[in-house]
């Protein structure tokens, strides 16, 4: 399997993959990705070069969005001093559930934060989605904690405010990389 760039002709595509994902986790009883998430918005991180896929032949079998920028309201100042990539729609194809593929995305993420000079891998989860904190912790993630105030990005209030990070690290992860390679975070004061 290989991980490359999203590109703008991806759009339609992502926005159907994040459809599934929301159809699966309404069966599975949560609320989660509910509200469509507006397609400007995936557009400008895909412009940006924040948004990957995981290609399995011709078949998209992940995606994860990586990001420098936090979201507003979710980290104190003190954290954000400190060098960090933001992880944001992770998502794995039904078709490829089960072949640990979003671990292996979080291996991805880390090692690629680890080249780029962020000291953490930090994600913000569904507040409610208590399976999905579940795997994170699983996944090495360290809980800090949950906040509630604010709006959401795509209207609404805060659902995704339940916050963890690990520290970022090379890894092993099995993915042809064909992304461009990451440009080190300048160093923020502590």
């Amino acid at each position: 399997m290989r991980i490359c760039s999203a590109q703008p002709n991806d759009l339609a595509k992502l926005l159907a993959f994040r459809e599934e994902a929301a159809a699966w986790l309404s069966r599975l009883g949560t609320d989660q990705w509910q509200r469509p998430y507006p397609a400007d918005r995936l557009l400008a991180t895909i412009e940006a070069g924040e948004v990957f896929m995981v290609r399995d032949g011709d078949a998209t079998a992940a995606t994860i969005t990586l990001t420098p920028k936090a979201e507003d309201g979710l980290w104190t100042a003190h954290e954000l001093r400190e060098p960090s990539i933001f992880i944001n729609k992770l998502m794995v194809a039904r078709t490829h559930a089960g072949k640990s593929l979003g671990s292996r995305l979080l291996d991805w993420a880390g090692d690629r934060g680890a080249n780029a000079g962020a000291v953490w891998l930090r994600l913000d989860a569904w507040t409610t989605n208590t399976k999905l904190q579940a795997y994170y912790l699983r996944n090495g993630f360290r809980h800090v904690r949950t906040v509630r105030q604010g709006v959401a990005v795509n209207g609404g209030p805060r659902v995704s405010g339940w916050l963890a990070q690990r520290a970022t690290r090379h890894a092993v992860h099995g993915f042809t990389d064909e992304t461009a390679k990451c440009e080190r975070s300048p160093r923020r004061s502590r």
